[in-house]
């Protein structure tokens, strides 16, 4: 059988990469999306090719149109077809700012990135599975939208990130409804506090929140969680199950009283 193919956007580090380790350990080739050039990127590429892994990296940015279709082409390019699409790509609130002082520009910026891009990257590659299955009856794919905590839970500092946490998780509710005649399911993750470069300046406010008992399980998130969980995903462990959404948080937002 021919290995499933996976474009996984911001693969290259953090829980993206903790998601590609877990896809290439079960036999799955994977475009590792990212915005670094790929000399930044080829230590951790070599790592994962001289391990067995089939992979390739394509640069661009989910925020902008022209790079979003250069990164499916060179994904095509490369293996000839997508099954797996995982869109985990995504930036934090710019500065952290107070929704009273908020700007515009960060907003825009937010929303491109983390809701825009990755919406008419589904589209682009729905596109693409579609003709897929016309081609092979048989043809099942999977879509995997990593969110957020945020897409639930407030976070006043942060209301660009929140919203476009959000969005994405009613995107994939649409995407879920519209693909499902064509085998194509598709999942939401919701991370809770993962230990990445993204979340390193708050690791002191972290640790001694998660200490005081912040998540049921006191530890912190790691990316491999997360790629455990899409992985299952997947390899189809979740048959009948589309549109489900996934809350890995170590008990976060479990209600206690």
């Amino acid at each position: 059988m021919t290995p499933r193919t996976a474009l996984v956007t911001g693969g290259s580090r953090g829980i993206g990469l903790g998601i590609v380790e877990r896809l290439v350990a079960d036999g799955c080739r994977v475009a590792i999306n990212g915005v670094r050039d790929a000399e930044a990127v080829a230590p951790t590429v070599e790592r994962l090719r001289s391990e067995g892994a089939d992979v390739v990296y394509v640069r661009g940015s989910v925020a902008d149109p022209a790079e979003r279709a250069s990164i499916v082409e060179g994904t095509l390019e490369a293996f000839g077809r997508i099954d797996v699409l995982v869109n985990n790509a995504g930036i934090t609130s710019p500065g952290r700012l107070d929704i009273l002082v908020a700007t515009e520009e960060n907003f825009d910026l937010v929303m491109a990135t983390n809701l825009k891009g990755p919406f008419f990257l589904t589209q682009l590659v729905a596109n693409r599975m579609i003709a897929q299955r016309e081609e092979d009856p048989g043809f099942t794919g999977t879509i995997v939208n990593v969110t957020s905590m945020n897409a639930i839970m407030a976070t006043v500092n942060r209301g660009d990130y929140c919203i476009s946490k959000a969005g994405m998780s009613m995107a994939s509710t649409l995407w879920t409804a519209r693909l499902a005649e064509f085998g194509i399911d598709v999942f939401e993750v919701r991370p809770g506090i993962i230990a990445t470069d993204m979340t390193a300046p708050v690791t002191a406010k972290y640790d001694k929140l998660i200490a005081e008992g912040l998540t049921l399980q006191r530890r912190w998130g790691q990316p491999d969680d997360i790629g455990a969980v899409v992985a299952a995903m997947v390899r189809g462990d979740m048959p009948y199950a589309t549109g489900q959404v996934v809350t890995v948080d170590g008990g976060l937002t479990v209600r206690v009283f």
